[in-house]
């Protein structure tokens, strides 16, 4: 490694110290963010010879709907930071982007993270109900039929047969 790969090294174990994370090979962290509508996103980041490189596996290729689903990525990324929707040539949704390796601090390194832990979450719902709608209606109807619980699609509502059971009740406030 350049001195300048070892510094953006350093720095990112410091930022990560507090964060899941390993690093698998010198200079290549996987971390681990705990999110509230995508539990959980899995970031790569990867210091390269002149930057570092951050991979976020989102979803998995739609079912259908590809042209909305791609629309909506593509017109979502004007307004994202250091990161962009792709697809890897699976069409599995990925987030991903490059820092040059000066620009890595302590500062930026956080305020990268909460840019992919952003995007991933508030957008995982949206991908869902667009290039899953068919198999989310399904899963409604099978749950439906049996009086199986629903509570972790009440996301998507929206997609519920006519026959589901009400929304359970908001939880007390303390």
């Amino acid at each position: 490694m350049t001195p300048e790969q070892d510094t953006a090294a350093s720095v990112l174990r410091a930022a990560l110290a507090e964060l899941e994370h390993e690093e698998t090979t010198p200079g290549t962290f996987v971390v681990v963010l705990p999110g509230e509508k995508k539990l959980k996103t899995t970031v790569s980041l990867v210091v390269g010879a002149h930057s570092l490189s951050v991979n976020a596996f989102v979803c998995r290729r739609p079912d259908e709907n590809h042209e909305a689903v791609n629309r909506w990525l593509l017109e979502r990324n004007t307004k994202l930071y250091a990161v962009g929707f792709a697809l890897d040539h699976l069409g599995d949704v990925y987030l991903s982007g490059r820092l040059p390796l000066h620009a890595v601090t302590e500062d930026e390194v956080d305020r990268l993270l909460g840019a992919v832990l952003e995007a991933a979450d508030s957008s995982f719902n949206v991908i869902l109900e667009l290039g899953f709608a068919s198999a989310i209606r399904k899963e409604w109807a099978w749950r439906t039929s049996r009086g199986e619980p629903t509570w972790n699609l009440e996301a998507f509502r929206s997609l519920a047969p006519a026959d589901a059971p009400p929304p359970p009740p908001p939880a007390p406030s303390r």
